[in-house]
């Protein structure tokens, strides 16, 4: 049966955003294009009618995780008086570190960008840059050396407060980074 444009666009959607959430949530390696497909309700040969490749999905769905993260960096920009403080408040939050599959693709996908290399690393730099550039111009002086050591300060705190096994150390973790920023 031949699908619409419109079908096919929306299953696209379903399918980034579902390789996006598993992608977060255990990395690329740990995901195959079948679960991925299967939860959004649609068959493995139906992948290639979208994609060329797990590499250009993961590539896709990265690119999309961080323009999201760009969105809300915007909004908080928008609306806070001290946006710099409002955005690592919100990314070093107990909402951020609990749930990795809706959390931030800088702190779940670098590892697999840096593994990978290629499209991947090229979408992760790219919406890295746009994160950078958010923070810059919200800064005071616009300082880009201060704003790549806020992200890579936020993106490191939140990799430490996930991975020790003491939620009271994590949660320092985050509140110290937060002070500090």
């Amino acid at each position: 049966m031949k699908v619409s444009r419109e079908q096919a666009a929306r299953n696209r959607e379903k399918v980034l955003d579902s390789a996006s959430r598993l992608f977060r949530a255990r990395g690329v390696d740990g995901v195959g294009i079948g679960e991925v497909m299967r939860e959004c309700g649609l068959t493995h040969g139906g992948f290639y009618n979208q994609f060329e490749s797990k590499e250009a999905l993961a590539a896709e769905a990265c690119a999309a995780s961080l323009a999201n993260s760009a969105a809300r960096w915007r909004e908080i920009v928008a609306e806070a008086e001290d946006a710099p403080a409002a955005i690592a408040a919100n990314y070093l939050s107990v909402r951020n570190r609990d749930a990795p599959e809706t959390g931030c693709a800088l702190i779940a996908l670098g590892p697999d960008a840096a593994r990978r290399g290629g499209d991947l690393a090229g979408a992760f730099r790219q919406g890295f840059e746009e994160l950078v550039g958010i923070l810059q111009q919200a800064m005071p002086d616009g300082d880009r050396d201060a704003a790549l050591a806020r992200v890579a300060q936020m993106v490191g705190a939140m990799v430490l407060a996930r991975g020790v096994d003491d939620a009271a150390l994590s949660d320092e973790i985050m509140a110290a980074a937060r002070g500090a920023l």
